[in-house]
């Protein structure tokens, strides 16, 4: 059984605004911000070669940024595969799903570019649970109250609280057979289906997902106070 770990990093983080290189470099992506003086994406990259039952990691970039970052990851990695970014996450999945050589029983990871703080026993725990369910992620419980609203032209009204208890947060990395993975994205494929994240498209194909616990400090970095939060872990 291999473990084929892909990482979907064509986004272009807008919302990083400023902290990724200032008005002049807004188009750049967030997961090539510096952290500790290292790309993001890198310091998620080692997580996983550091993984022992990592066989191939495949990393999805656009193509005007794989031409400058390629020979740099493949510096960190003798894993490293590249594939085509997407307009969106889901295509750019899709296309490592395309690349990679797989048997039914192989453990497929996903996992966020911009969450470099992911520990093994994390990693372990999902694969553990794909290994026995077919399907994983990891996820923290909801520590706010939840509350559904309607939007209105004004802002938005609750409708509804939701049961806490029954509330989780997902996080990645998500784990999926490799059967069970192929199947949700032909489905979703087929009927022009676009999740928010893969155990979306699972769930929808009518398979389960199991949770694992995740940590609150295996973040996804998406703004400008999440990269301050990040620099004091990497401090400390």
């Amino acid at each position: 059984m291999k473990v084929i770990v892909i990482i979907p990093a064509a986004g272009l983080g807008t919302r990083m605004g400023s902290a990724v290189g200032g008005p002049e470099k807004k188009t750049r992506s967030k997961q090539f911000a510096e952290l500790g003086g290292t790309p993001i994406l890198i310091h998620t990259v080692r997580k996983f070669d550091a993984y022992p039952d990592t066989s191939e990691i495949y990393i999805a970039l656009r193509k005007n940024e794989g031409k400058e970052f390629r020979s740099r990851l493949e510096k960190e990695s003798k894993l490293i595969r590249f594939v085509d970014g997407g307009e969106h996450r889901q295509l750019s999945v899709g296309n490592a799903i395309r690349a990679i050589s797989a048997q039914a029983e192989d453990i497929i990871l996903i996992h966020d570019a911009v969450r470099p703080f992911v520990n093994q026993e994390i990693i372990q725990s999902v694969v553990e649970a794909a290994k026995k369910h077919g399907a994983a992620l990891a996820g923290v419980p909801a520590v706010d109250t939840v509350k559904q609203v309607e939007r209105t032209a004004e802002g938005a009204l609750v409708t509804a609280t939701m049961p806490r208890e029954r509330i989780v947060m997902a996080q990645t990395p998500q784990g999926f057979r490799y059967d069970v993975l192929k199947k949700a994205f032909d489905e979703a494929t087929a009927d022009g289906f676009l999740g928010t994240d893969e155990a979306s498209l699972v769930e929808r194909s009518g398979h389960e997902v199991a949770v694992v616990m995740g940590s609150a400090r295996n973040i996804k970095i998406t703004n400008p106070a999440d990269m301050e939060l990040a620099e004091f872990f990497l401090q400390h």
